[in-house]
């Protein structure tokens, strides 16, 4: 039987505990037998992803007392800021409410992830407010000017994520692929960091539930309850976390064929208190369905698994600057959703492409679009294991191969995330604690 859950949290409590993170769970129960993960009492699991439903909770000064009585409209960075609920009638002060999928008015591409990253990286804002009678207020605000700061998910860390391919005839714009979606299933998108996701090592949620810390972007925070489109067979989580504990690095703004979308991180501690999680946590890859969908109707036209993306694929893409051509143009500076490859000369004069290594999220894009080979990495290919609508346009069949161009989740991260998690229990700078509520 598995220890219980009061147990375990007592040994964390005396250093103790075994602690893990996934991975090197799986590798233990890989190696020596799933019995193996009996000795283990917490299992650290986490998740890097694009997360659409992401919203920011601002509050902050931007005049004088009395300076105005209402604010109707504001903007940050050219982004539409909700006011209220509170109006905060001739304090100065405005309760705003930012969305992560936001498109900012002033800079194409830029949107709510790219602002949320802009201040935990300590930026300051530009603040745009229309008030009542059409006056107009404008200021500039950096985080540790605002009193309160608090992201939200609506919906993050879904259990399963899908793959997407474009069956039709004519290239599509859409979310899931940061360029025009090749059609004739000639490539596929996905999210979902597979093994290593919190809510595939606790999918019935036996610990995790109302109330349940967690890491949201490196910031200690609750779980709030079950997310939007959360269900018994697909949960989410809603969650929250303050800003001003957050780090850049698991966070951000990715930008897609149908404008800016947000980036965010979440981990978990597990304990492991049932035969049903021993069992998930030494779960493959190869065993996680991975749903393909079509971006046309959204709808699931097969069926593959995340060891076709993630067994033998490289988790970082690797640049050689000295295989870069110095093109003129750079075509994966246009193509590189985060922004993270620039194109010009490097030290010696010679024209050569540069790339951020911090903001890169190594979505893979690069790799396909560069004409010089300089980005590599491999990433995979969705197999294709049962076709669920035959009279698909372009005919995918039951063992069709298509090359996957573009990941829209980081495990890379997500694995310094869970290791983050694992020492920071182990030293006891975060704290578990039994959820208050089940979701489920």
């Amino acid at each position: 039987m598995a220890a219980s859950l009061g147990g375990i949290l007592k040994r964390v409590e005396r250093g103790e505990a075994v602690v893990l993170t996934a991975e090197e769970a799986f590798s233990l129960a890989e190696s020596e037998g799933p019995d193996a993960l009996r000795g283990v009492d917490v299992v650290t699991a986490a998740t890097r992803a694009v997360m659409s439903g992401t919203f920011a909770v601002l509050s902050f000064s931007v005049a004088p007392s009395g300076a105005f009585l209402r604010a109707e409209k504001a903007w940050i960075n050219g982004i539409a800021a909700f006011v209220g609920p509170c109006p905060n009638e001739n304090l100065g002060v405005l309760d705003l409410v930012v969305f992560g999928t936001a498109h900012s008015r002033d800079r194409p591409g830029y949107g709510g992830g790219h602002l949320f990253r802009d201040l935990v990286e300590g930026k300051r804002v530009d603040v745009q407010v229309l008030a009542e009678g059409g006056r107009s207020l404008r200021c500039d605000v950096a985080l540790d000017e605002m009193p309160h700061a608090r992201l939200y998910g609506s919906r993050h860390a879904f259990k399963n994520y899908s793959a997407f391919v474009n069956a039709g005839g004519m290239p599509a714009s859409t979310i899931f692929h940061a360029r025009p979606f090749a059609p004739h299933l000639q490539e596929a998108t996905f999210s979902g960091c597979g093994r290593v996701s919190p809510l595939k090592n606790d999918p019935l949620l036996e610990t995790i539930g109302t109330g349940s810390r967690i890491l949201l972007n490196g910031a200690e925070g609750f779980v709030i309850g079950a997310g939007t489109r959360s269900s018994l067979d697909r949960p989410n989580l809603s969650a929250f976390a303050d800003m001003h504990c957050m780090r850049a690095e698991y966070m951000g703004g990715f930008a897609t064929a149908a404008g800016p979308e947000c980036i965010c991180s979440l981990a978990v501690a597990i304990p492991l208190v049932s035969e049903r999680i021993l069992q998930e946590v030494a779960r493959p890859d190869g065993e996680i369905d991975l749903p393909v969908n079509d971006v046309a109707c959204r709808q699931q036209v097969g069926l593959s698994d995340y060891g076709d993306v993630w067994d033998g694929s490289d988790l970082e893409v690797e640049f050689d600057p000295a295989s870069c051509l110095g093109c003129q143009r750079c075509q994966v500076e246009q193509a590189c959703p985060m922004g993270a490859v620039t194109g010009g000369m490097d030290k010696d004069g010679t024209a050569r492409a540069t790339r951020d290594e911090g903001l890169c999220f190594h979505c893979g894009l690069c790799v396909s679009v560069c004409p010089s080979s300089a980005f590599s990495a491999r990433l995979g290919e969705i197999m294709m294991k049962s076709n669920m609508q035959s009279t698909i346009e372009g005919g995918a069949a039951e063992g069709c191969a298509i090359p996957v161009v573009l990941r829209q989740s980081d495990r890379l991260r997500a694995l310094r995330l869970a290791e983050e998690l694992k020492r920071r229990i182990l030293d006891g700078s975060f704290r578990m604690a039994p959820p208050v509520e089940r979701i489920y």
